[in-house]
């Protein structure tokens, strides 16, 4: 049997907004878990359900092969024969979607800015792999340059990225700020141009405690495919509406470690430059070098050219921002205080004693 892939069954679809770009999703699954790692969306109903005639710059279709397999619609040695022919979709033939995330083997078919993906449990694709990607490409092709990075902003509407390694405190950061006062503005992901940052609406994840454990259940979130986490749109967590864009004026690398040197301080631009570039910058962070020379069609001038600029772009941002190392404990009221008082627009004494040591 031909595939025939504008005749997919679609049971479920959403069209999620991300700010600069629209992503359609779509599904043979009622109920697909990868619509909870989104917080916004376009469409008729409150979370996007429903037809939308409004167009979508990219688009993702996921079969499960769980749930018609039995009809015979799916021939998976025309599957293997159909798949793309680079280093991704081999991965992925070998259950490897991106970095630490793993599944079932799946098959990947592109056609431009429409991705056709065949598998089991296809949610552990959308979020960890396709969006990184398409962010990726969106950002190479219109001059912006992707980070991974939280962020919020102050009420002059400038902005503060976060960025770190993972345990390194980010999410605590942006949370304790964000009910401080600030306003929250992007939680993973931010696309930058010109010293702005654009947000990427997502939802935030949550542990259980006893301060969660009744947003929880109250609104039945869904868990997160890496962790015992859960998913919530920013809006259940934070006062306000989250901010679409912020001019940046703070650049912060959270280093938590309690037993490590203690403190907010300034850090030289060489410094912040250096650590983004391995840390945030998406290509290098989320190893998607391959992925984009596939994007250029394995177009040597063209790849090389955008690695050049986006380091450009880093370098810019940086030389534009104030960068600051914090290893503070943000749940200590007078440190945090303090902490978003600098930030805000307070000038640094120069040295770690700037903030005192976290409690």
């Amino acid at each position: 049997m031909t595939l025939d892939l504008r005749q997919l069954p679609r049971r479920s679809s959403r069209l999620v907004d991300l700010n600069l770009l629209k992503i359609r999703i779509s599904s043979n699954l009622p109920e697909f878990d990868a619509y909870a790692y989104f917080s916004r969306f376009s469409g008729e109903g409150p979370s996007g359900e429903g037809p939308s005639a409004e167009p979508a710059d990219y688009e993702i279709h996921c079969i499960d092969l769980d749930l018609d397999l039995d009809r015979d619609a799916f021939d998976t040695e025309e599957l293997r024969a159909r798949a793309d022919r680079t280093l991704r979709a081999k991965r992925f033939r070998a259950g490897y979607y991106l970095n630490h995330i793993f599944g079932a083997p799946a098959y990947l078919i592109t056609e431009g800015h429409r991705s056709y993906v065949f598998g089991h449990r296809l949610e552990r694709t959308v979020w960890p792999y396709f969006v990184k990607r398409i962010l990726t490409d969106f950002a190479v092709d219109h001059g912006y340059l992707h980070l991974k990075a939280g962020g919020f902003t102050f009420d002059d509407g400038s902005a503060t990225l976060l960025v770190g390694p993972n345990g390194g405190g980010k999410t605590v950061f942006l949370t304790q700020a964000c009910r401080a006062g600030a306003r929250f503005l992007t939680n993973t992901h931010v696309l930058v141009r010109d010293g702005v940052a654009f947000a990427v609406p997502s939802a935030v994840r949550i542990r259980r405690d006893p301060q969660f454990d009744d947003l929880i259940e109250r609104h039945r979130l869904t868990p997160h495919v890496e962790s015992g986490d859960h998913l919530a749109a920013p809006e259940l967590l934070f006062p306000g509406t989250p901010a679409d864009t912020g001019r940046i004026r703070n650049i912060v690398i959270t280093d938590h470690d309690p037993t490590g040197h203690r403190g907010f301080e300034p850090i030289s631009a060489e410094q912040t430059t250096l650590f983004l570039d391995q840390f945030a910058s998406a290509v290098t962070n989320y190893g998607l070098k391959d992925d984009l020379l596939a994007h250029f069609g394995g177009d040597f001038e063209k790849f090389t050219a955008a690695l050049a600029t986006t380091r450009t772009q880093l370098t810019e941002l940086v030389a534009h921002a104030r960068c600051f190392r914090a290893n503070v404990d943000m749940l200590d009221a007078g440190c945090r205080t303090e902490v978003l008082g600098e930030l805000a627009g307070g000038v640094v004494a120069g040295s770690a004693a700037a903030v005192g040591p976290a409690g």
